[in-house]
């Protein structure tokens, strides 16, 4: 109550109280009634001061909360800053997983992943000793390959590797891809489309070597341009290539396409798959034709056209596998047309091969994806409490390079092997393969060309 406010009040009483007299004096009123008139008035002047009090009161707490409040806010507004200040921080810190090994990856989509893979071989080779063939022990770093992979925003995607084995530096794979939906383009040098043993990394194959009509033709990486339409069951591919980068400049020009459907029927999963490659050669060229006995390490090859002149070569193959639980199977043939200038008769040779494994442990299979076989994930690895995952491969393998007077050789072979997967990463293999030939390159020293070869060989395996 204001000052004012509490003047008027008392003059008024004041008023009341100077009437009161004037009536008394009329009146005569008693003493008593004036003296309870000044109590009325103590009282009220009582009470407006008590108002007063309350008032001034409120007024303050009020405006203490008023005050706090105002801090409650800025404080809030602090913290909402900080913590945008914080999420700003953290996505422009680039983010680290690990996976075999790191892969980094910012705010914007950029990535970067190190990569890469140790092989190595060893064994013994027995041969006929009158055919002058190495025989016996030896070994080799198969494979040490560095690289990086990763991915660039707008769908964009780059990946270079080069292997550093026997004391040289060979680049393996230079891509550069985009990616829209389930269109791959790519451009570089990777390897063309020749089948499903040749097409799945040799970190996932079941033997030291893949089949023999794989490595006696000459599939290997090439510079070109491809694209590649993938869906969760069906798979194209084509490309357009020249030759590997070591062989350039030169004339050759190879188309290669494949063609994949992988359904499933319950849980199995089934791969049914074809391809053609053609290889227009420059003039004058030759080719030659000639493999080893399944392991690398040797220079012998028992499999051996010589060089011969031709025009062009024309491939086509099937392909066929089967994965269910621990068990699979995989069916390959390829055979390869040539032809020869002027009239020269035109040779066609054939390789294909069989493959069937079962894991041992439970739980395990073999790993896919939409056209190749893919990496084995144990369901109980090493270091996790488990043994890793153990599987034993049978395959034949048939080989023919004898046609139109071109006089290679035959092999026949039959191979095992054991594979132990300790982790994701980590493997040995052991292999033996008995090789059956006839019109061997290397004659014994009655001139026989019809003999066994054996073989066995152990890898140790580590990649990221």
């Amino acid at each position: 109550m204001t000052r004012p406010s509490r003047v008027a009040i008392i003059l008024a009483a004041l008023c009341a109280s100077t009437s009161g007299q004037a009536i008394a004096q009329d009146a005569s009123p008693n003493r008593s009634e004036i003296e309870a008139l000044k109590a009325e008035l103590a009282r009220l002047s009582a009470r407006i001061q008590q108002l007063e009090t309350n008032f001034a009161e409120n007024a303050e707490a009020a405006q203490t909360a008023q005050n706090t409040a105002m801090a409650e806010q800025s404080v809030a507004q602090t913290a909402a800053s900080s913590t945008q200040e914080a999420a700003l921080a953290a996505e422009s810190v680039p983010q680290v997983t690990l996976k075999a090994s790191p892969e980094v990856k910012d705010s914007r989509g950029f990535t970067f992943k190190p990569r890469g893979r140790i092989n190595i071989d060893a064994g013994y080779i027995s041969a006929p000793g009158s055919t002058g063939a190495d025989s016996g022990f030896d070994a080799e770093a198969r494979r040490i390959r560095l690289g990086a992979s990763g991915k660039i925003p707008g769908g964009f995607g780059y990946k270079i590797e080069a292997d550093f084995a026997e004391n040289q530096t060979i680049l393996t794979d230079a891509i550069v891809s985009y990616t829209d939906g389930e269109l791959t383009l790519q451009a570089g040098q990777f390897n063309p489309f020749w089948g499903l043993e040749e097409i799945s990394s040799s970190l996932h194959t079941s033997f030291l070597e893949r089949s023999a009509w794989t490595d006696v033709l000459p599939f290997e990486r090439r510079v070109g341009v491809a694209a590649i339409y993938k869906t969760d069951e069906f798979m194209i591919q084509g490309g357009v290539f020249s030759d590997n980068s070591e062989d350039l400049p030169n004339d050759n020009t190879s188309f290669d396409s494949r063609i994949v459907y992988a359904p499933k029927s319950g849980s199995t999963q089934l791969h049914f798959g074809g391809s053609v490659h053609y290889n227009k050669l420059g003039e004058g060229s030759e080719i030659r034709y000639r493999q080893r006995p399944l392991v690398h390490w040797t220079d012998n090859r028992f499999i051996n056209t010589d060089r011969f002149s031709a025009t062009s070569e024309l491939g086509l193959g099937i392909e066929a596998a089967a994965i269910a639980g621990p068990f699979h199977v995989s069916v390959e043939g390829f055979r390869q047309s040539v032809n020869r200038p002027g009239a020269l008769a035109s040779p066609s040779f054939f390789g294909g091969s069989i493959e069937a494994g079962y894991f041992l442990t439970e739980g395990d299979s073999r790993g896919y994806k939409v056209g190749e076989f893919d990496r084995v994930k144990p369901n109980k690895p090493v270091g996790e409490g488990g043994t890793g995952a153990v599987q034993v491969n049978l395959r034949y393998d048939h080989l023919d390079m004898n046609s139109e007077g071109i006089i290679g050789g035959t092999q026949e072979s039959l191979q095992a092997s054991l594979i132990w997967t300790f982790t994701d990463y980590t493997r040995i293999l052991f292999n033996y393969g008995l090789l059956s030939y006839d019109n061997a390159a290397f004659p014994t020293a009655s001139g026989d060309t019809s003999y066994n070869v054996h073989v066995f060989g152990a890898r140790a395996q580590v990649d990221f």
